[in-house]
């Protein structure tokens, strides 16, 4: 071979080495995209392991609460019957060494209105049973008897054991009798 053709050979060499893709280049390429894309990786584990913790502390955490909430979800209603449960004592103790009958049926009647007053506070309603049409969504029939009337057929005689509900919602059926 000639200078000339060496010359000509080694320029075609250095055109087709630029215009090939170097593989050195394309490997640095695709292990930068592989380090980002597990970078990427790593931070969304990360962000998950920390929303996972996050949401079994919150579940823990609630959890916790409404045990705690059980445990003491009657304490407001007990701080409101105890003063009451004071009085009683206080009636007993006082009933001993009285002969004063009006006295001991006051001293009930009080403690009654006193004890309907804090119930009635907490949110209890007693229902008005006697005279109404029996509706079985609210009261519950314990006896039929011939009706006094003829307007009291299919209504309340008698009301044995009143109902209440608490808050709206029925918490015990009325007890009555009716009348056919």
């Amino acid at each position: 071979m000639n200078v000339e053709e060496n010359e000509t050979v080694n320029e075609q060499e250095a055109q087709n080495e630029a215009n090939t893709p170097q593989p050195e280049t394309t490997l640095s390429d695709s292990e930068k995209q592989i380090a980002e894309l597990q970078q990427k990786i790593a931070e969304q584990n990360d962000k998950f392991l920390r929303l996972y913790s996050e949401f079994d502390n919150f579940r823990k955490r609630t959890a916790k609460e409404k045990i705690e909430l059980i445990q003491s979800g009657g304490e407001d209603v007990f701080k409101v019957v105890l003063p009451i449960l004071d009085d009683f004592e206080r009636a007993i103790k006082s009933n001993a060494d009285t002969t004063d009958i009006n006295a001991v049926k006051d001293g009930i009647n009080l403690i009654y209105n006193k004890f309907k007053l804090a119930l009635t506070q907490k949110g209890l309603e007693e229902m008005k049973s006697l005279g109404e049409v029996f509706n079985a969504d609210v009261h519950e029939a314990i006896t039929n008897i011939p009706a006094p009337s003829e307007d009291m057929k299919g209504k309340i005689v008698d009301e044995l054991e009143k109902g209440y509900s608490l808050n709206g919602k029925i918490i015990r059926f009325a007890k009555v009798v009716t009348g056919n």
